[in-house]
Parts: structure tokens; sequence; C-alpha cells
């Protein structure tokens, strides 16, 4: 098949994006297809050929994605496209997808995990892998996920809505306790998440938080084990357990060679597995996910599971988690890539 890799864009998590998207379309291309990676947001400008030729690329136009320690200079990015004109969407981006018989949809964060990239293509008629557009909409949004998470009872740490600014900083800390969690309500690979001990470091968490917007989520500190359960088709995966080495699963942690152990199979019982995987498959399907997603959990010191959120277009780098879940259980990680795509072309048929 011909394959539209779509990956980077403009969000804050563009550098995994391209790491994903070079690392699937290099999986599909050994599996036969004529996948080809681009950009959403540079587009075509430095290709002057006909569209239909670039799924005969040598290489699938892959490079060397690498992610950094730290999140992308977005504003640099925005400056080295030629046009410097206001859309999300690249030259020609739209034009070669129409030309796929799918599009593996390889973004992460804004444009991509948001629903916007989906509703373009369901206006189009392009099939793309994954969730719809107001699935992917919800699962993005923490709030409106949180909300379905307590009227259907499944267990997540108490939380609060806070809306604030620059003044209120100082008030909105004394009345927050702490330990607690603040985190942007629509941020991904733990950027946006703090974990104050104190006040003076919740007031800074706030004061940080401010250029993400000014909302942000406040949610009860569970303190336990870290745990992430894959949803692949209609069935869940084995949890896998990350061990930071700093105590905290942020960034630097989630995609630096050597920053965590991770664990898969873990050592929980059958029962916590169960539960886990019920957990993370049931908030799969009541916020209309389709083919796969991932949810995270926190296990108390009692072994209770609390689940914290889910991802709709959870990371497929080499060092992601969901494919070692798949790993696990027999499934290659060329294999994984390919599932995803049959399951998502007999969800669009």
């Amino acid at each position: 098949m011909k394959i539209v890799v779509l990956a980077g864009g403009l969000s804050t998590e563009r550098e995994v994006s391209l790491a994903t998207g070079t690392a699937v379309c290099k999986a599909l291309r050994k599996k036969g297809h004529r996948a080809v990676l681009v950009d959403l947001f540079l587009g075509m400008e430095e290709y002057d050929g006909p569209l239909e030729a670039l799924f005969d690329a040598p290489d699938g136009r892959c490079g060397n994605a690498a992610i950094q320690t730290s999140e992308p200079d977005r504003e640099a990015v925005r400056r080295s496209r030629k046009d410097r004109g206001p859309s999300l969407i690249g030259k020609d981006v739209l034009n070669v997808c129409a030309l796929a018989d799918i599009v593996f949809v390889g973004l992460h964060g804004e444009s991509g995990e948001d629903g916007r990239i989906q509703a373009t293509f369901d206006l189009m008629g392009i099939p793309y892998t994954g969730s719809g557009h107001l699935s992917s909409a919800m699962a993005m949004d923490k709030v409106v996920t949180k909300r379905m998470m307590d009227a259907a009872g499944i267990r997540t740490p108490k939380w609060r809505l806070a809306e604030y600014g620059e003044a209120d900083i100082a008030a909105l800390a004394a009345e927050l306790p702490v330990p607690c969690v603040v985190k942007t309500p629509g941020g991904g690979s733990s950027l946006g998440v703090y974990l104050p001990e104190t006040k003076t470091e919740l007031e800074d968490a706030l004061r940080d938080l401010l250029r993400f917007g000014s909302q942000v989520i406040v949610e009860e500190r569970i303190k336990g084990r870290d745990f992430f359960t894959a949803v692949l088709g209609d069935r869940w995966l084995p949890p896998v357990e990350v061990i930071s080495a700093t105590g905290k699963f942020d960034y630097t942690a989630k995609y630096q060679s050597g920053a965590a152990l991770e664990l898969c199979p873990s050592d929980l019982t059958e029962d916590q597995q169960r539960e886990m995987g019920e957990m993370a498959l049931n908030l799969h399907r009541l916020l209309g996910l389709a083919v796969y997603s991932r949810a995270d959990f926190v296990l108390d010191s009692n072994g209770v599971p609390w689940c914290l959120e889910t991802n709709s277009l959870p990371g497929l780098t080499s060092g992601s988690l969901m494919p070692k879940e798949a790993a696990a259980v027999g499934v290659t990680y060329e294999d994984l890539c390919e599932e995803i795509v049959q399951l998502s072309l007999r969800r669009k048929n």
C-alpha cells in the first residue's frame, strides 16, 4: 500500500513524533509497503518532483530522528518554514495524503491527538489510523477524561480545575494542599506536569504552567509505582512498570536511554494485571477510542491501581512502552505497526 506516515507538526512533542514517525515508516517499509515520512508542519517545501514519486523514495525520506533532553524550540521551527504562513499544515501535505491508501498518524500533542487533523481527513475522505476526531479530542482534554472517569466509576485521584493568572498565584498556592500534582489539561510526554512537595515549589510550578494557558488540573498525589497499560484492538496488553532513576517519570526519563528501568512483564499479580487492563479497556471504550491507546496508572502502597489519563496516540518509538508490551505477548514491532494499519482499515470500511 501507499502509506503516508504523518509526523512532526508544531506541538511540544514534535521531536517525539518525528522519532515515532521514522520508526513506523521504516517498519512499514520492511513489511513491503510504499511508506513515506511527511512532516505535518514543514511539508514539501524542499521537494519539487511529482508527489506520486514520493512513495518510491529509496529510504521513505526517513532521517535519523533523535529526541533531545528538553522540549523543542517551536519558534525556531516556525521560522524555518519558508512561507512563514499561519497554517499548521505545510505545503502539499494534504495533497500527498490524498494520494495514499491510508495515513499513519504518528503525531503527538496539538494537531495530532486533539482531533483536528482527523477532522480534516474526515472532511476530505482520507483514511487514517487510530481514533476519530471526537474521541481524540476528548482523550486529549484531561478535564473531559476525568469527568468521564468519575461518571463511569473508574478509579482516579481526586482533582479540581483551577483558572488563574499571575496575580492569583500566591493565593491559589496558599489554598491548595501539598504534595499534589499540577498539570496542563492538554499536555503530553510529561511536559507541563509538576509534583510540588512545598508551597514554594507549587508557586513556581503554577508560574511556569501559565505558558501553557490559564487553566491547570490540581490532582491528589497518589504515591506508588508507575504502570502503563496499552489497548490494541479489543484487548489489553500486559502492563509495563517504569522505575525512573530520579524518581520522576519526566520527559528525560521517558526518552533518554538509561534514564528509566522498564519492566514488562512486571511482578503484578494476575488479578492486578487484569484490573488495570480492564480499566484501560473500559476507558478506551468509554471515550469511543479505536484501534489502540495507552492508559497511565499509579499502584498505591495497598496494591490498588488509580487511573490517571489515557493517550489516543501513544508513542511508537523504538524505546516506547507500547512496543514493549506488544513484545511481551509475541508481537514484533513491525507486526504491531501492520496490525494498527489493518485494524484502522477495517474500522474505516
